[in-house]
């Protein structure tokens, strides 16, 4: 079965109406996620603290819940590798619920080794598409700002556990409002 060209043009002009008329909906999801970013930003700690509770609570809960589903299977062969790891889960998300300085390390440890990895592998794709591009640098710019991060994480361990995680949840919040915002105003002027 085919479609033709004709029988696909009424879908994109029916989704460009719906977000015509729902620009103010993507607008104000974009306002409130960029007053929320400039806050994380503004309190990068409390951010921080906040984001190591939220991961806390969901290892724990989800590791009794694992623990539950295992007891409840009464085929235990084979799944004892699966009750580790539940009963490990609900250890760390308790010991980041008590500890919340120890949650916070660890998870800026995670982002310092995940910036250092992604910036040489970024650094390594722009010398390989250095051959077949003129736009490599803005490749090895971004793997450069990777290792910058990295560095300026390990520069200040440990004072900077306390708000690197902030700060960037606070960017990301930030700059998904402002992505929305264009998407927003382009619905807008869509007919």
């Amino acid at each position: 079965m085919d479609i033709t060209a004709h029988g696909m043009k009424p879908y994109p002009r029916a989704s460009d109406r719906r977000l015509h008329i729902r620009w103010r909906c993507l607008q104000t999801q974009a306002i409130m996620l960029m007053a929320l970013g400039a806050l994380a930003m503004a309190l990068p700690v409390v951010t921080a603290y906040t984001v190591d509770v939220v991961v806390g609570l969901l290892l724990l809960i989800s590791g009794v819940w694992r623990i539950i589903a295992y007891i409840r299977t009464n085929q235990h062969d084979g799944f004892n590798w699966y009750l580790v790891i539940s009963v490990a889960a609900v250890v760390l998300g308790a010991a980041m619920l008590n500890v919340p300085h120890a949650g916070i390390r660890v998870l800026t440890g995670v982002l310092f080794a995940f910036f250092l990895i992604e910036g040489v592998a970024k650094i390594l794709f722009s010398l390989d598409l250095r051959r077949r591009s003129y736009e490599w640098g803005w490749a090895m710019l971004a793997g450069a700002l990777d290792l910058c991060l990295a560095v300026l994480i390990v520069a200040g361990w440990p004072a900077t556990a306390a708000w690197t995680i902030g700060l960037l949840v606070g960017i990301n919040m930030l700059c998904f409002g402002l992505a929305l915002t264009a998407i927003a105003l382009a619905a807008r002027r869509a007919r």
